[in-house]
């Protein structure tokens, strides 16, 4: 008999929160017993990743308590804080100041309000053709033509990673599939544990068997990100009695996701670096900290990959 989508989603929470309990403890006994400053490095990166986890969780099963609309709030606040540090990383001029005013106030309450509604004909093309057509009209009412391209182009692509792809992460739970109606938030829920283990799993694999690292995320290493996608998908895979999807296709599925995630991260971390982002770093290339861009690097090119394809061949959006 199938579980109800409550009692599915208590269950597989009650086994995150052991797994991560477990890792947690782990972590922390490592990191006391361990000398090595490189190593203590990772640890401490990892034992950081996880703690970012906890609190993943944490916001997602209180979204789910208090309903689907709860949890798209969350995700417009991420991106609200993701947009506002791309912004800070990039050289503003006083006449763009309505150009973000509008991002900010009028954008991303839009874009959400047309996801909580379902209007996916609407949030689809809302940001990269109505959004991307009036921006670089209100920016050239200003009459300042100083690098005038280069500024329009900023803004749109803030806009397009920051608030357009995230946006698709809660969109996911309205996906309409047949014989798993009512079940989005289950499979939304499968998504970003992927995504989540994926990143973890690298990290931990690049601590453990890391001999090339990454040049634009010294956080990870060739091997690392490759063995992490690897136990992700596999991962993906054995969740796959979460999602309306055979084993097999559960495993494509998670493929592409880990797959898109990589080149998020990848991108967002180019991203930062040509615009001067100077993060903090411990001795070993680990970062200390990573910012609201940081944490939704992987979802923001997950997300639009996993609902495309998933819409496209299982079901429909509201």
């Amino acid at each position: 008999m199938q579980l109800s989508l409550h009692e599915t989603f208590f269950a597989v929470l009650t086994g995150v929160v052991l797994l991560f309990a477990t890792a947690t403890a782990l972590g922390a006994w490592l990191e006391s017993r361990t000398s090595d400053t490189v190593k203590l490095a990772w640890i401490h990166q990892l034992n950081q990743r996880i703690r970012g986890s906890w609190a993943i969780v944490g916001v997602f099963a209180l979204g789910f308590a208090l309903g689907g609309e709860a949890l798209t709030v969350v995700f417009a606040l991420a991106s609200f804080f993701a947009l506002r540090e791309f912004v800070a990383l990039t050289p503003i001029r006083s006449s763009d100041h309505w150009a973000l005013v509008i991002a900010f106030y009028l954008v991303i309450p839009v874009q959400y309000i047309l996801v909580a509604g379902g209007w996916y004909g609407w949030y689809a093309v809302f940001i990269p053709v109505y959004v991307f057509l009036l921006l670089p009209v209100v920016m050239a009412l200003r009459q300042d033509n100083e690098r005038y391209l280069e500024r329009v182009a900023k803004v749109q692509w803030g806009l397009m990673i920051s608030v357009y792809c995230v946006s698709h992460a809660p969109a996911i739970a309205s996906i309409e599939i047949a014989g798993h109606e009512g079940r989005g938030a289950l499979l939304l829920l499968w998504f970003l544990l992927v995504v989540q283990s994926s990143e973890l799993l690298a990290v931990a694999a690049s601590a453990s068997f890391g001999r090339t690292p990454l040049r634009s995320n010294p956080a990870k290493s060739r091997e690392g990100a490759l063995l992490g996608g690897v136990a992700a998908t596999a991962c993906g895979t054995l969740m796959w009695w979460m999602t309306p999807f055979g084993w097999w296709q559960a495993a494509l599925l998670a493929g592409a996701i880990v797959t898109a995630g990589f080149m998020g991260t990848l991108v967002l971390a180019s991203v930062k670096a040509s615009l001067g982002a100077r993060d903090q770093w411990m001795e070993g290339g680990v970062p200390l900290a990573r910012g609201a861009l940081g944490r939704l690097d992987a979802v923001s090119f997950a997300a639009p990959v996993f609902f495309h394809l998933t819409v496209y061949f299982y079901g429909s959006a509201l």
